[in-house]
C-alpha cells in the first residue's frame, strides 16, 4: 500500500469517525431537549489538503514476476503476470524506480485474452533494478521486483 493510498485512506476513517460521532451527538441532543438543534457545518478547516488523485472507476491489479533475480549486464529479463480488470489488447509498460522517482521505460506489452502478458528487458547498467508494471494511464501498478545487474 503506497503512502499516499495510507494517508487517504486514514482521512477518509476520520471524516467518517467525525460525521458519526457529530451525527450521534445531535440525535441526543433532539432526544434531550425536544428541540432540534442546528447542525454543525461541515468546513474543511483544520483538514489536510490533499491533492484530487485519480480513483479508478473498477477495481484492477497487475501481478509481475522476474525469470531471473539476478543477471550479468547484456542479459535479458523476462517479466510475465496476470492482470484482473484491464481489458485484453491494453497496453502495459515496465517503469524502474530511479532518484526515488517511477520513470517508464521503452519496454511495453500488450495484455492477451486470457489476462497475461510478458515482457523481456535486457539491463545494460550495473546495480540493483527496481521494476514494476504500469497501465500505459497509470492507473494500475504491480508490487515492485528486484534485479540484481552484475
Amino acid at each position: 500500500m503506497s503512502v499516499t493510498r495510507s494517508h487517504r485512506t486514514r482521512a477518509l476513517a476520520a471524516g467518517a469517525l467525525a460525521a458519526v460521532l457529530l451525527s450521534t451527538g445531535t440525535t441526543t441532543a433532539v432526544a434531550a431537549t425536544g428541540t432540534p438543534t442546528p447542525k454543525p457545518s461541515m468546513t474543511h478547516t483544520g483538514m489536510p489538503s490533499m491533492k484530487p488523485s485519480r480513483m479508478p472507476t473498477a477495481m484492477g491489479s497487475i501481478t509481475v514476476s522476474a525469470n531471473h533475480k539476478a543477471i550479468k549486464v547484456g542479459n535479458t529479463v523476462v517479466f510475465t503476470g496476470r492482470v484482473k480488470g484491464i481489458k485484453a489488447g491494453s497496453t502495459l509498460v515496465l517503469q524502474h524506480l530511479r532518484n526515488g522517482k517511477w520513470t517508464t521505460l521503452k519496454t511495453t506489452a500488450a495484455v492477451n485474452k486470457n489476462g497475461t502478458y510478458t515482457i523481456k528487458r535486457m539491463f545494460t547498467n550495473k546495480g540493483t533494478q527496481q521494476v514494476r508494471v504500469t497501465t500505459k494511464s497509470g492507473t494500475f501498478h504491480s508490487s515492485p521486483v528486484t534485479v540484481k545487474v552484475s
